[in-house]
Order: C-alpha cells, then sequence, then structure tokens
C-alpha cells in the first residue's frame, strides 16, 4: 500500500513539472488541465479598455465639442497599437490625476478656459457625476483633454492667426505622442519642460503669479501730478514724489518705502531702476509721460504678461540653443549677439516706423558688405525721390546718388543710408541690419525711423565679433573695408541665425522682468484672439 501512494505521488509530480514546462504549447496535452496553469504561473487580469476607429468615431459623434481633437487622438491611439493610456491593472493611473490638476491650473499658464463636458470630467475623479461614463468614454474624454491641454500650454493659438498678426518666425513642430511618451515616464515635465518650452515662457510665468499676488494686495495707488508740472528732479519736494516712492516700493524699484516727500538719492536709484525696467531713457528727471506708466492699472501689465507667454509657446526652445545666434527684439529697440550661451554684444537698434513696420521673421547672415552701396527700394523712389526730384533736380547728386540700371543707388561713404556696414540675410522683406550715419537717432526713446531695416549702433563691434575666428578678416582688414569708400563683400564661412522678435514683456537673466512699448499696438489684438474665445 505504502509502495502504491509513493507511486502515485511521483506520478503527479512529474506530471507538474511537464506541465511547467510545457503548458505555453498551444498543442501541448497539459492545456486539457488549465488548474495546473492557474496554480503554477498565475495570470495578471488587467483592465481592458476596447479601443478602435469604429469607437473613436462613435465617441467623438457623441462628444462633438471635442470633435476637433479627432484627428489628434486617433494618432495617439495608433501608434500605440489602440492599446489603453490612462489605465492599467488598478484602475486610472496617477497621470490622470495629474493632467486634470493641471487642467483646473490653466490660468497660472497665463490662459483663459471654459472646458467643455466639465461635468462629465468632475464625474471621472469625483465620482459624483449624475451620468454614467463607461470606461471607453473615460478613456477617450482623458485623451481629448490631454490634446486640449497640450495645444493650449505647449502650442497656442494656430498658425493662420499669427500669420494674421504678422508673426512670421518658424512655429515649432509638436509630436503630441512624443509628449505624451515623456510626460508618462517624467510627470514633473507638466510643471517645466524646457524641451519643449521657450526658457522665458517659465520666467515669465513666475512673473505673472508676482503680479497676480500685487492684484490681490489691491495693486497701486493712483499717482496724482500737478498740470502745471512738466517734470520733477531731485531735491524737489511735493507729495507727488511721495506717491511715486510708494509705487516705485511696491514693484521692487525701491528695497523700502521711507514716506519720504523729497526726491532724495534713494528715490533717484529707484527711478533708474524702474526706467531701465520700462524702456526709457536713463536720467533722473521724471515726465508726466513716466506718471502715466506708473499709472497703468496692474491687470494691464498683467495682459501683458500673458500675451507675451503666448508668444513664448510659438517658439522652438532649439532656437536659443544654437551656438551663435543674433536676436532683435523690436519693441525694445536692441539686438543681441550671443555665443556659446554668453552674451557678447548688446546693441541700440532703430526699427520701421508705423507704415512701414519691421517685419518678424528668422534669417541667416550669409555675408556682410563693407562700404556698401545703397539700392533704393522702388516704393521709397515712387513714393519719396520723385517729388525730391521735381523740387530740386540736383537732388541725386547732392545726395550722393546716382542711376544705375534703371535704378537708383546711394555711393559709399559716411552719408550713406546704410552707413559703412550692411548684413545681409536675403530674404523676400527686403529686410536689413545695417550701420547707420545718423547716430544721434539712438538717443530717443523710442525709436521707430526706419523704412523696415534695422539699424544698429554697433555695427563695427558685432561684424568684429563676427569675424573674429577668421584669419583672412583680421581687424586691420575690417578698418581698411570700411573706409575704402568701394564696396567690398565678405563672405562668413559660418552663417549666423538672426531672429526678429516682438515681445513686450521679458524677464532677463537676473529674473527682472522689462516692460516695453506696443509700438506696433499688436498685444491688444493678440489678447482678443487669445481670451474671446472663452479657451474653448
Amino acid at each position: 500500500m505504502r509502495k502504491s501512494f509513493l507511486s502515485i505521488v511521483i506520478i503527479l509530480f512529474g506530471l507538474s513539472i511537464a506541465t511547467i514546462q510545457d503548458y505555453r504549447n498551444p498543442h501541448s496535452p497539459f492545456q486539457l488541465f488549465p488548474f495546473f496553469k492557474t496554480v503554477h504561473n498565475p495570470v495578471v487580469i488587467k483592465t481592458i479598455v476596447p479601443i478602435n476607429k469604429v469607437i473613436l468615431v462613435d465617441f467623438f459623434s457623441k462628444y462633438p465639442d471635442f470633435k476637433k481633437y479627432q484627428a489628434e487622438v486617433s494618432i495617439l491611439y495608433k501608434k500605440r497599437n489602440y492599446a489603453s493610456i490612462w489605465y492599467d491593472q488598478n484602475g486610472l493611473i496617477e497621470f490622470a490625476n495629474l493632467l486634470y490638476s493641471k487642467v483646473n491650473q490653466l490660468e497660472e499658464e497665463g490662459l483663459k478656459s471654459s472646458l467643455a463636458y466639465k461635468d462629465e470630467m468632475e464625474g471621472i475623479f469625483d465620482g459624483e457625476t449624475h451620468k454614467t461614463l463607461s470606461k471607453t468614454d473615460t478613456e477617450l474624454l482623458l485623451s481629448s483633454l490631454y490634446i486640449y491641454y497640450a495645444q493650449k500650454v505647449f502650442k497656442g493659438i494656430d498658425t493662420q492667426q499669427i500669420t494674421e498678426l504678422g508673426w512670421f518666425l518658424p512655429r515649432k513642430n509638436i509630436s503630441y505622442g512624443a509628449l505624451l511618451d515623456s510626460l508618462l515616464v517624467d510627470s514633473k515635465l507638466l510643471n517645466e519642460n524646457e524641451r519643449q518650452q521657450l526658457g522665458q515662457y517659465y520666467r515669465l510665468r513666475e512673473a505673472l503669479k508676482k503680479y497676480r499676488q500685487l492684484a490681490q494686495n489691491g495693486g497701486w495707488d493712483s499717482i496724482v501730478m500737478s498740470p502745471f508740472i512738466k517734470y520733477m528732479y531731485p531735491n524737489d519736494s511735493s507729495k507727488t514724489i511721495g506717491q511715486i516712492r510708494k509705487r516705485l516700493f511696491v514693484t521692487g524699484d525701491l528695497k523700502r518705502d521711507s514716506k519720504s516727500n523729497w526726491y532724495d538719492e534713494e528715490l533717484m536709484a529707484g527711478i533708474i531702476n524702474y526706467k531701465k525696467r520700462n524702456g526709457f531713457k536713463l536720467n533722473y528727471s521724471i515726465s508726466c509721460d513716466h506718471v502715466d506708466d506708473m499709472n497703468l492699472p496692474v491687470a494691464e501689465r498683467i495682459k501683458t504678461i500673458m500675451v507675451n507667454m503666448e508668444r513664448c509657446r510659438w517658439i522652438s526652445p532649439e532656437l536659443t540653443k544654437a551656438d551663435e545666434y543674433i536676436i532683435i527684439n523690436i519693441p525694445s529697440f536692441k539686438l543681441i549677439y550671443k555665443k556659446n550661451g554668453k552674451k557678447e554684444l548688446e546693441s541700440n537698434v532703430f526699427v520701421g516706423k508705423s507704415m512701414t513696420e519691421t517685419v518678424i521673421f528668422s534669417g541667416t547672415i550669409s555675408y556682410i558688405v563693407f562700404s556698401p552701396y545703397w539700392i533704393v527700394p522702388k516704393s521709397i523712389i515712387d513714393n519719396e525721390l520723385k517729388q525730391a526730384m521735381v523740387r530740386d533736380k540736383n537732388y541725386l547728386v547732392s545726395h550722393n546718388m546716382e542711376w544705375n540700371n534703371g535704378d537708383v543707388r546711394q555711393k559709399p561713404g559716411p552719408r550713406n543710408s546704410m552707413g559703412l556696414i550692411k548684413f545681409m540675410f536675403p530674404n523676400t522683406n527686403n529686410i536689413y541690419l545695417h550701420d547707420t550715419p545718423v547716430k544721434s537717432l539712438f538717443e530717443a526713446e523710442v525709436r521707430t525711423f526706419s523704412h523696415g531695416c534695422i539699424n544698429m549702433s554697433k555695427a563695427k563691434e558685432l561684424a568684429i565679433l563676427l569675424l573674429k575666428d577668421d584669419p583672412d578678416w583680421p581687424v586691420e582688414r575690417i578698418n581698411a573695408a570700411i573706409n575704402g569708400g568701394v564696396e567690398t563683400t565678405c563672405v562668413l564661412k559660418k552663417k549666423i541665425p538672426v531672429h526678429i522678435g516682438y515681445f513686450t514683456a521679458w524677464v532677463n537673466d537676473a529674473g527682472t522682468i522689462n516692460f516695453y512699448k506696443d509700438v506696433y499696438e499688436r498685444d491688444d489684438r493678440l489678447a482678443t484672439m487669445l481670451f474671446s474665445s472663452g479657451g474653448k
């Protein structure tokens, strides 16, 4: 009897080993004994959310306000072989909650929004919806929510709209699938993602937080200045001085408010800080214009920050990661040349008048012209020169101009409208970056004087820096070409990207926010596009 029992045990043990070795084989006879498989290799039952093309079409018919996201949502699932994104074996993944939380905090991203199917969304997370949602509906609502969020925060308004605004800088490309993959791996990228977003965006976001706090604290009081006083200077004393002191303390231009009505040295330092941040000429006088600027409501500053955050969404962060590049900000009238992440040069510029606005676009400087001719644009010939020549038959000669193959050109020399140096980045707008013979124009606060080209105060310094690593162009040769009176072309061995942008709010490397005049009156139009639709 004992031997029989042992025989049975040995046989059962052998069957178990065979099962372990062979149960994965669909042709194995041991598939007839599923209880062996269950005991020795338990299967984890995962939540299954059926998704396919038909289900996607049915979903967007059921939720038409999200139909605009159908193409992008479909791509997400196609690339994942229609596997669930938002469910795992435990139910909804934690990232779903994080995404929903960020959507509810879109105001922190400088956005106003009105989310469709808000009740259904709330019900997913608080369980108090009056509607019973299937897992499939929940899955696809969350994918639509993701596209909604990613478009608003990482992409911004559509390309056609920004083109209508005259913005021709290259638009960044976004792969919603790749972005989602990175967010699922590292959810912290929801808070800050400089691989997808220009670093300036996050600096402006911090400034927005500060200014909203100022608004919650009551903003700032209006400054009252006598209409009979045009300027105030150091050592002046008045209630207005005390009000200005308080205003500068609120915005951090002064470290303390002494409550003094006397324009002392402490206030002088605060005025300089304020003027640096707001694009004013650096001196100690206080004018009605300065007081009017200080009296802009905090809500206006908040709006300015928000529209400039939107502009940041359009730009690829790769733009500022190039080894060398030049960026020109029209409202600040500044050019900055950066190399290997370091600012090598900052120059004042003046730009196009309101009727001949400088175009916002990117180009590549491929060559420099020393002692250039100026080929007068046909529009200037028709609208200005012809009338001038009727009034003065010697106009061309007196302005060092001549006819050349049907064109009018100005000969090289110190009076040439291009100055002594021209940086060429071929473009259909005929926009150049060049020197100017009229250096006094750089003293103006609002520098909109040109026919669209960008005139810079430090053209020679820029040329020397761009040719620093070219042994064929030492400084001596550059000086000779500048002063030679003969047009000379230098082809750059390394082409330099140049980007012309439009930012009326900008946070510098020190974390200080600067505001600039909206010289082409573009902020309000962008704000209307950004906010009028309710953010849907």
